[in-house]
């Protein structure tokens, strides 16, 4: 394998790029893709309505792929949260070794995740955060920049900061999300102490994606500056497209006099964005997109575009070590 990082050693992978859990679309066909180009394929276990459902998708998985995959848990607040143990009890008896979490109050998951001997990546938005998951015993953090698609956090802090801060603070090495569309792109997290990325939005728009055609092709079409942020008021703030939806539950949550959460529900509905995916009607809903959407200008196969990100990543930390040339002793007298 031509990367040698902790991300790649530990995982079994060949090139260290992770596709991030994904509602309504991490599925076995998207994992297993992501897998067999020499990434790190993930289910979402929450797209299931229940344990048994993810139970089904891993096995259909392991047709699909003889390659290390996860499972993503995230546990988020709801008046009638799922069993999120039972979820992880069959991550466990399944055998499958590697988990995203993300979310609030993840310990006793990652707990329960870790005595069984799992692989942990957990996904933070903040270095107190990452250093809370780090005391719960996770074995790689993924550092999620402001940039990133969904739930951005309340910090505001891009991963230019976040990286480098990571890099100084924290003693389990990390992965660099939000932001990351091709090979330039992970030298850099690399250069800044990570030891690969996690991508989202751009496996979003690959042929495996199970998505509309028209939603692919409305990220390839949109620009960086395409993306808004909602929820703020709530402090559960999420970068979403930039449609007619977004911008009326803005609206709505900027000019309320009442700040009653149930007058932008309607706007924010889950089975709406679901829809999105569907019926390719970018306008029918919101959904998440990151601000990456400005650089990705194709549809590739998750194959073409994992061994162009290898090419372009090797390309350019190659050609970085030409950039200084150490002057001998003798020379500088």
């Amino acid at each position: 394998m031509p990367f040698n990082t902790e991300l790649t050693r530990r995982l079994g992978i060949a090139v260290p790029v992770v596709q991030g859990g994904m509602q309504h679309v991490g599925y076995a066909e998207m994992a297993s893709a992501v897998s067999n180009a020499g990434g790190l394929g993930i289910i979402t276990a929450l797209i299931f309505p229940d344990p048994e459902g993810l139970r089904q998708e891993i096995r259909k998985c392991r047709k699909l792929t003889s390659k290390p995959f996860g499972v993503n848990i995230t546990l988020l607040p709801a008046l009638v949260p799922p069993n999120y143990d039972a979820y992880a009890q069959v991550v466990i008896d399944e055998g499958v070794e590697i988990v995203e979490t993300a979310g609030n109050s993840p310990g006793p998951v990652i707990s329960k995740l870790k005595k069984a001997g799992c692989i942990v990546l957990h996904k933070c938005t903040t270095i107190r955060h990452a250093e809370s998951a780090v005391k719960l015993g996770v074995d790689f953090l993924s550092i999620d920049g402001f940039e990133c698609a969904g739930h951005v956090g309340e910090s505001d802090i891009t991963n230019f900061i976040l990286l480098s801060k990571a890099r100084q603070t924290l003693k389990v090495p990390f992965i660099a999300s939000g932001g990351f569309a091709d090979g330039q792109g992970l030298a850099a997290a690399l250069c800044l102490g990570a030891c690969g990325i996690n991508m989202g939005t751009r496996f979003l728009c690959t042929v495996e994606s199970p998505i509309h055609i028209k939603i692919k092709e409305e990220i390839v079409r949109a620009q960086e500056t395409d993306t808004a942020l909602l929820l703020r008021r709530w402090r559960n703030t999420t970068r979403l497209y930039r449609n007619k939806v977004t911008e009326q539950a803005l609206k709505i949550e900027q000019e309320s006099t009442t700040g009653e959460f149930s007058e932008i529900a309607p706007y924010v509905s889950g089975k709406r964005g679901r829809e999105v995916f569907l019926n390719g009607d970018p306008e029918y809903g919101v959904w998440t997109a990151g601000q990456v959407i400005g650089l990705i200008h194709d549809i590739p196969t998750c194959k073409d575009l994992i061994a162009r990100i290898e090419k372009e990543a090797e390309a350019t930390l190659t050609e970085k070590t030409g950039l200084y040339a150490p002057v001998a002793p003798s020379a500088k007298l």
